[in-house]
């Protein structure tokens, strides 16, 4: 790999190959393993693979590794055909590729840095795609991955020397910067030695929505002269707080001591933490079994980050953790008006509490933890005016369902920030707008905010010592009025919302009931289930406990126990939701009725636990908030609300919850 990446002239290097991902994967197999090269003047976009996710780039089990070149001896091992890899161990390191091409929205899914890394580090430089997901776009800026579209490829195949100022002329300036700097650490570096001067925001003072306050109350400038921002507009900004996990400390470790030294150190090590969440219930699945070391290595790593910089901790006692990242993060110390960033795409699961939170990659947090500041691409903004209230049978997972059925689908909500506000947000608990905007990732947007009212003032206070209401209320951010969306303001009457289902392999294939069929979710039919699994960080909550506990209740009043040939499973979001289960007597509730309790973590939701499939034939309905082919396990996995898995767990078909269920039902 060249030492002065990126150089002033991009061309492609003699003997080195592109490497197509094309929809008929024996394509690519043939040019893996055969020799096959191809140009992409004989091929259209259309003959792409669209929308590869990072699951599939990176598989969780790849990501146990820290050590980005063992991670790219295993890259895009989740691209399966006929039951075997495309790309067996080593294909892409060892094929000579130099260029990687896809179609639509390369890298949806979770925000892991490790679907960047395997490619910078099997010496692809160049990556060629119609359109990128957000933050694996992010993920390839911060590496120095230079990235065009296909008409540039083929200018490149034609032997043409292309310009860099091509490929980055469509990035503000500070992007522009990064690339031309070789990625976000020598960026940092040329900032810090006064060898860089960044561009001033706008000075004018106009109306601004909740994102744009919190952004400019956070700028850094190089001449005194902030300015206020508006969308587009690229800054640096101070960040009050963050976290990593054991899917990601290590690597956050080993980047800053390659990068400042053995002995490098922290500035602010009481505003960050490490979660010991993730990877608890791994070794428990016999596919995870065989990493059992590496996973023990991660756990390792991070108590070796934490006693290194004194971070927050949050291990493991006694093998029980505290809690999944973002929901005790929210519950300890995200503020309103707080400017949050952690390495996991749930991140702005925060934005519940009034806060800008989202999830960046590890090079990011790495040098956001060190330096004090971080890069932001000012977001544009999309507003849910919402109306109205819920009606029974009915949680926030059904809107943001609605809203990903409805608006992400067409990239409404793309890369933008979703403001949640109107007189039926009112209506909703501080964990339902939790869930709001924990599945603003699944929406590609950049993150979800909810504006701050005397709920959320009350349950701050329930939780913060030293604090007082007038203390929160002085820290509200609201919208201005007259404030600009680009993605537009869409009023959503919550009496219209209806239980709603995704169909496997993606969060917006969702379909809503039929109010005058009964239990049944519309145009879905008769599906019978084999695993019911609620928990997760979506859906493993107070309040979301409080909808278990309703239906369970209701099925032993009725004689009802979970039946035969259905595995149902609730997992606890925290230690104090555990906590609260106890006190209300709902976890004797729950195992008298043939529930299985899984302690405070991560699970099934990425495969590492129980209430994984393990068949292809296996039906699951699920709480949690992506469902993309293979994340739980081989078999379909449909998504749904906590009330509407926990119904169907005793229906043991995919029915939606209403009162009278269990005396009408046969």
């Amino acid at each position: 790999m060249s030492e002065s990446w990126p150089p002033d002239e991009v061309a492609l290097t003699p003997g080195k190959r592109v490497l197509f991902l094309t929809k008929d994967l024996e394509l690519i197999r043939r040019q893996l393993y055969e020799g096959l090269d191809l140009n992409m003047a004989d091929l259209s976009v259309d003959d792409l693979l669209d929308d590869i996710n990072t699951d599939v780039i990176t598989p969780a089990w790849v990501c146990f590794d820290h050590d980005p070149q063992n991670i790219a001896e295993n890259a895009y091992a989740g691209l399966m055909h006929e039951g075997r890899r495309v790309f067996e161990p080593r294909a892409l390191m060892d094929g000579g590729f130099e260029v990687i091409v896809s179609g639509q929205r390369k890298g949806t899914g979770s925000s892991r840095e490790p679907a960047a890394q395997c490619e910078r580090w099997s010496d692809v430089r160049i990556v060629i795609a119609a359109s990128f997901a957000p933050i694996h776009e992010r993920n390839n800026i911060n590496l120095g991955q230079v990235m065009g579209d296909h008409a540039m490829l083929e200018r490149l195949q034609s032997g043409e020397q292309i310009p860099l100022s091509e490929f980055t002329s469509e990035y503000d300036p500070v992007t522009r910067l990064i690339l031309e700097s070789g990625g976000l650490f020598p960026f940092s570096g040329r900032l810090k030695s006064g060898e860089l001067e960044l561009p001033v925001a706008a000075s004018d003072e106009l109306p601004m929505t909740m994102a744009e306050k919190m952004i400019t109350a956070k700028l850094v400038s190089s001449n005194g002269h902030a300015g206020h921002v508006r969308p587009g507009d690229a800054v640096i900004a101070q960040v009050d707080g963050g976290y990593s996990h054991e899917f990601t400390s290590a690597q956050v470790h080993e980047f800053l001591k390659l990068e400042y030294g053995e002995d490098y150190s922290i500035p602010n090590p009481s505003k960050f933490a490490v979660f010991e969440d993730h990877l608890l219930y791994a070794t428990g699945v016999p596919r995870f079994g065989k990493f059992a070391d590496k996973i023990e290595t991660l756990r390792r790593m991070q108590k070796e980050f934490q006693q290194h910089t004194g971070l927050r901790d949050y291990s493991a006692v006694g093998g029980v953790s505290p809690g999944i990242c973002h929901q005790v993060a929210r519950e300890e110390f995200i503020d309103v008006g707080d400017f949050i960033q952690a390495t996991d795409s749930h991140t702005c699961m925060g934005g519940a509490s009034n806060a800008l939170t989202y999830g960046v990659g590890s090079t990011e947090f790495a040098n956001l933890i060190h330096n004090g500041f971080t890069f932001v691409h000012v977001p544009e903004s999309i507003r849910f005016e919402l109306t109205g209230e819920l009606n029974t049978g009915c949680t926030a997972k059904d809107i943001m369902l609605h809203i990903l059925w409805r608006y992400a689908r067409d990239e409404q909500t793309l890369d933008r920030s979703i403001e949640f506000g109107g007189p039926g947000l009112a209506s909703l608990s501080m964990d339902e707008r939790a869930t709001l905007c924990n599945m603003a990732t699944e929406c590609s947007a950049k993150t979800g905010i909810c504006e701050p009212d005397e709920r959320t003032v009350e349950w701050l206070l329930a939780r913060r010592t030293g604090m007082t209401a007038e203390d929160i209320r002085a820290r509200f951010v609201l919208p201005d009025e007259g404030a600009h969306y680009d993605g537009g303001v869409h009023t959503i009457d919550l009496d219209s919302i209806r239980p709603m289902v995704a169909h496997p392999g993606d969060p917006d294939r969702g379909i809503p009931s039929d109010p005058t069929n009964g239990a049944y979710i519309d145009e879905l039919g008769d599906v019978h289930i084999d695993i019911a699994y609620a928990g997760s960080c979506t859906a493993g909550k107070d309040d979301d406990f409080a909808y278990y506990a309703r239906v369970v209740e209701a099925a032993l009043a009725a004689g009802r126990t979970i039946p035969e040939g259905v595995e149902c499973y609730i997992q606890f979001g925290s230690k104090t939701v555990k906590e609260l289960s106890s006190e209300r007597g709902w976890t004797k509730m729950f195992e008298a009725a043939g529930v299985k309790l899984i302690d405070p973590g991560c699970g099934a939701c990425i495969g590492a636990g129980p209430g994984v499939s393990s068949t292809q034939d296996e039906v699951t309905i699920s709480a949690i908030n992506r469902n993309y082919q293979g994340r739980s396990g081989p078999g379909r996995l449909y998504l749904a609300s906590p009330l509407t898995v926990m119904a169907s767990a005793f229906m043991g078909r995919i029915v939606a919850w209403h009162p009278d269920m269990f005396s009408i039902e046969t």
